[in-house]
């Protein structure tokens, strides 16, 4: 601290001069400052009289700017000899991160904490196969309900068939959903948390709407009146034309384009009103399930050799799904999705028109109908679904009615993530 002496001197006569040249420096001005705030509480401010009986200025020797700026740094107080710290406060908490880098990591989330759910779609349910569901009580009341909604007793379909009655659209679909349903009773009483730690699901077809009911989006009593009103329209579309889907296995040489391409042709030669044949279902990379009028698939299994595809295999449904053959589905079908309300989702679902996960439940609206007549794109939503970093585990993955079709599918999409894969 300056004393009183000092500040006399620095005061006196021509050093007033340089005095304010120096208190007037960037440099200085809060030394200045605080300086003068403390003369002022101890009355040594009255520089006016001081000044008269301070000796003449030509008798003073005057130090440069910087001599008063090294002289004043240099006798400041100084803590760099304290010893004790305890009187020493912080306003952060003692474990408190002092800086960016020091911020501790945020735990991070088991991935085999967390799990995936997938359901199957239309052409899986076999009579008799919900049988193992029954014990479970909400199982049975999910069917009872059903029943009510559909005006027919869909369990003794399930459960006595025949099969070919189970195999048309109209019955198919509603049963898909609904045994899916009861399977997650199952998965409800042996792994609980599974409803808690699903992080996404996606269904396979109809199985979207079974997705779009586990994760909350539709109740379970407006997705049943849903997929009723598309299983009756896609079976009414299914009866315009003869119609079918093929699954086909393409070689690497495979010039499946082409043979689409010639297959529609061959049709149109044949009289088809509407000829279509194209890829319905994009199911692995070396597995695609072609659609369109009988006539087109015919020419495709005649000619297979042809265009490098092999494993052909006609699917147990009559109409050519995901395709414009389906166009007259989509009056009724949109008349009563536009009636539903929809609620938020409680993990991600993933779109099969898209092939990634829907945004808001504003694009149920959208891309449902869309769905009927496009592509699935289920190799695609799966690369995403199961997209890691090298090294990263996957989470458990529940194949849920399917009777282990969509593990099969999905092992032949990612083998690391079919690791972990459990069948319900």
């Amino acid at each position: 601290m300056l004393s009183t002496t000092m500040l006399r001197r620095a005061l006196s006569g021509k050093t007033t001069f340089c005095l304010a040249r120096l208190l007037s420096s960037r440099q200085v001005n809060k030394f200045s400052d605080s300086t003068a705030a403390r003369d002022e509480s101890s009355g040594t401010s009255n520089t006016a009289n001081e000044l008269q009986n301070e000796p003449a200025a030509g008798n003073v020797e005057i130090p440069s700017g910087e001599e008063n700026v090294s002289r004043l740094l240099k006798e400041a107080a100084t803590y760099s000899d304290a010893k004790d710290t305890s009187w020493m406060t912080n306003p952060y908490p003692a474990d408190a991160p002092t800086s960016v880098e020091a911020e501790p990591a945020k735990p991070k989330i088991d991935p085999l904490g967390t799990c995936i759910v997938l359901f199957p779609g239309q052409g899986t349910i076999k009579v008799g196969m919900v049988q193992k569901y029954l014990r479970f009580p909400q199982a049975r009341e999910l069917f009872e309900i059903a029943n009510e909604i559909l005006n027919y007793n869909l369990l003794k379909l399930c459960l006595n068939g025949p099969q070919e009655k189970l195999d048309e659209t109209r019955y198919n679909q509603p049963a898909t959903v609904v045994s899916s349903l009861a399977a997650l009773e199952q998965l409800r009483e042996e792994r609980p948390r599974v409803f808690e730690t699903c992080k996404a699901t996606a269904g396979y077809s109809v199985g979207e709407l079974t997705a779009l009911i586990f994760s909350g989006a539709l109740t379970f009593e407006d997705g049943i009146r849903l997929v009723s009103v598309r299983g009756a329209a896609m079976q009414y579309a299914s009866d315009k034309f003869p119609q079918g889907m093929l699954s086909v296995h393409c070689t690497p040489q495979a010039r499946l384009s082409e043979a689409c391409k010639d297959a529609q042709k061959w049709a149109q030669d044949c009289g088809v009103e509407v000829p279509v044949c194209q890829v319905a279902i994009y199911l692995y990379t070396q597995s695609k399930i072609l659609a369109g009028n009988n006539e087109a698939l015919e020419y495709i299994e005649k000619n297979a050799n042809k265009y490098g595809l092999s494993k052909l295999t006609r699917l147990p449904v009559s109409g050519a799904f995901h395709t414009k053959l389906m166009e007259p589905a989509l009056k009724s079908f949109g008349k009563m999705l536009h009636t539903l309300e929809f609620n938020e989702f409680r993990c991600r679902v993933y779109s099969n028109y898209k092939g990634h996960e829907y945004g808001n439940t504003a694009l149920i609206r959208k891309y449902l109908p869309k769905q009927i007549v496009s592509p699935v794109r289920w190799e695609q939503s799966m690369q995403l679904l199961y997209n890691r970093s090298p090294g990263t585990a996957f989470p458990r993955t529940f194949d849920v009615g399917s009777r282990g079709r969509m593990s099969m599918i999905l092992k032949l999409i990612n083998a690391k993530a079919h690791e972990h894969c459990i069948v319900v």
